[in-house]
């Protein structure tokens, strides 16, 4: 039997969040150690996981599938397994949640307002996120998915900030709506799925594990009827077009660590879900319907940049760059080959990074400022100036600069979409009207850096001009860093997520 590493990966936020619901709560400082230690715990084995698949799949590339299987039957009579799994694409998610959920511990360090219901209401949500990427089995896959939700709703109204209850429950619903139509679909392929003979025990008729459904026929009107439900459905926490707007409120109204979280996690879990549901169970109907879904995100890529370029709160700037970002990681999906799919999860993990980074920057600069207006703000940049650096690291990564890793992702993307002309003649437009996102993503970065950090300073207007202490100085760090090192080194990551997306392109036939 295999170490259960990834069952570990999962619940030790779990068992935190417990703990931490069981301490007094005056003990502020036990509450946030037992929080950093498990999310120290779970970020170490993640690493751990990710190297040792990435030695073996380097070593022997027949090992490109999952590994540090566990499956347990958990409800036999339904076909429920307790079935976790990982490969190039989860594991490299894995690592993403494993630093920011660590990163957004340090940040909350100041929390001093019920820190134990913070802390763990945090800590499930992590859970959550966890859960999902690993599952391979849809039942389970729909418990962490709607763990990771609930938690976001509780954060937000309790220790946001502008019309914080507001968008807790805009953000509820759409996701929560959102969720139960892809319920209904995946209840769909359950029932209607056809498996091969004696690929289930004696008695069992039906199974949610999706990989017996992946080998399963799935008539095609179920297919077609369904495909589009159960990616939109996933797509809402996305922030898919046209039902996205709950996703800037939400990033708003955050607090720090929860945005990035929010962004630089959350909103990937809607996009791996459809994939590993819609589009790798559906493959007959991802083949005939992606092309024009892409219709739809490149509104995402163009509107969330423009709208972004025009936002005077800090935090909207951010929430709508989210938005534009995540349309090409769609984009990418639907251009149905190897090098677009690429494209699209080096640009889940390089987004993840860079807006986790911007909402650190965010909520350092309003801890201190007490104002996200852009207008009121100049200057930072000669007092702290290694926030100013990172932002600008940031910056120039979700702009595309070569030698960061958005460039990596954003290049395979439009690649992808060039050899994808053969499916639809409209792809080559979608790649040129998507052109325009990347010129306004460079107008609006460059405008924050300049009013922001390079504006007027006022040494009297600020009075709360703290010093930027060490976990805020570690997660600057490590971000930035982890940007340059993609960007320079991407086979750090490409062989791994290459590994992942090769079944993909095969199913879809690219």
């Amino acid at each position: 039997m295999n170490f259960p590493f990834l069952t570990i990966i999962t619940f030790t936020p779990i068992v935190a969040g417990v703990i931490i619901l069981l301490t007094p709560k005056e003990r502020k400082t036990e509450i946030k150690s037992i929080a950093a230690i498990a999310a120290f715990v779970s970020m170490v084995l993640s690493l751990y996981v990710f190297a040792t698949y990435f030695s073996a799949q380097a070593a022997d590339p027949a090992q490109a599938q999952y590994q540090f299987q566990e499956a347990y039957q958990w409800v036999p009579s339904l076909g429920i397994t307790y079935h976790v799994g990982g490969d190039g694409i989860n594991l490299t998610m894995l690592i993403l949640t494993g630093i920011v959920s660590f990163m957004g511990v340090l940040i909350s360090w100041g929390i001093n307002e019920r820190p134990r219901e913070f802390f763990s209401f945090f800590m499930f949500l992590v859970a959550g996120v966890y859960g999902v990427f690993v599952s391979l089995d849809l039942f389970l896959l729909l418990f962490f998915y709607e763990l990771s939700i609930f938690p976001m709703y509780f954060l937000i109204a309790n220790w946001g900030s502008t019309r914080k209850e507001y968008a807790a429950m805009k953000l509820t619903l759409y996701l929560l709506i959102g969720s139960i139509i892809a319920m209904i679909g995946l209840l769909a392929i359950y029932f209607s799925a056809q498996l091969p003979a004696g690929s289930l025990p004696p008695g069992q008729t039906h199974t949610f594990d999706m990989l017996l459904l992946q080998q399963a026929s799935i008539p095609i009107d179920v297919q077609r009827f369904w495909f589009l439900p159960i990616f939109i459905g996933f797509g809402v926490l996305a922030g898919i077009w046209p039902f996205h707007n709950w996703s800037p409120d939400g990033h708003v109204a955050a607090p720090t660590a929860v945005s990035m979280i929010h962004a630089g996690v959350l909103m990937k879990l809607g996009a791996y879900a459809a994939l590993v549901t819609a589009v790798k169970l559906l493959p007959q109907a991802a083949r005939e319907q992606l092309p024009y879904v892409i219709l739809l995100v490149t509104v995402n890529v163009v509107y969330g940049a423009a709208i972004a370029m025009v936002q005077k709160d800090f935090k909207y700037v951010i929430g709508f760059s989210s938005v534009s970002h995540m349309g090409l990681v769609t984009m990418g999906f639907a251009t149905m080959n190897q090098v677009g799919l690429n494209g699209a999860v080096m640009q889940m993990f390089s987004h993840g990074v860079m807006t986790a980074l911007f909402f650190c920057v965010v909520g350092m600069i309003y801890d201190r400022a007490h104002t996200r207006q852009i207008p009121e703000l100049g200057g930072f940049a000669k007092f702290f100036p290694i926030v100013a650096v990172a932002f600008i690291i940031g910056g120039l990564a979700s702009m595309g600069m070569p030698g960061l890793s958005g460039f990596v992702a954003e290049l395979q993307i439009f690649m992808g979409l060039w050899q994808a002309n053969a499916i639809a003649p409209w792809y080559i437009f979608v790649a040129i009207i998507s052109i325009l996102g990347v010129v306004l993503t460079a107008a609006y970065v460059l405008r924050v850096v300049q009013q922001v950090f390079f504006g007027d300073w006022d040494p009297h207007k600020w009075h709360d001009l703290r010093p930027i202490n060490a976990g805020d100085k570690l997660a600057l760090v490590t971000f930035s860093a982890i940007l340059i090192v993609v960007g320079v080194f991407p086979g750090v990551l490409m062989n791994m997520i290459s590994s992942g997306t090769l079944p993909v392109a095969k199913l879809l036939g690219g």
